[in-house]
């Protein structure tokens, strides 16, 4: 799998892509946002990952982790969950966390457990999509998921 960092010319084709996969499109750009896109031979996106850090640096919230409908199934959300997973852990992250309602047994398989959300909106306050789902209420309707981070991930 191929992956390039996601920079400000990618921002509107991959909000576009994650409104096609239902998934949350609030802070894209923001510098605490870190994303990672695979491309189709046409440059066309057929994959995302990525990360919110907390401002302490200790936890990542997953997120942005969608694959286009025509390549599902080939084990390219796990491989793009790990990626996201190791690279939260080589930036100095302990914790991950994550908000699914309908992805949950992926997650498992991935090692994540359930988690209490407001824990989550707590250790990672600052991040655009808790402070969205607080914003709009969506927090209350949220389910969320951990799993600790080690070295080497």
């Amino acid at each position: 799998m191929d992956l390039e960092r996601c920079g400000p010319d990618d921002i509107e084709a991959l909000t576009a892509f994650l409104g096609e996969v239902d998934l949350t499109r609030s802070g894209l750009d923001a510098a605490s946002v870190r994303l990672w896109l695979e491309h189709d031979g046409a440059g066309v996106i057929v994959g995302s990952t990525g990360y919110e850090i907390s401002g302490d640096g200790d936890h990542a919230l997953i997120r942005s982790v969608a694959v286009r409908a025509d390549r599902r199934s080939r084990g390219r959300g796990g491989a793009l969950a790990t990626f996201a997973l190791a690279r939260a852990a080589e930036e100095g992250a302990r914790r991950a966390w994550l908000f699914s309602r309908r992805s949950g047994p992926f997650w498992q398989s991935l090692g994540f457990e359930p988690a209490d959300r407001g824990e989550l909106a707590e250790v990672l306050a600052d991040t655009h999509q808790v402070r969205l789902f607080r914003q709009t209420g969506q927090l209350a309707r949220e389910v969320a998921w951990s799993r600790p981070l080690a070295a080497g991930e």
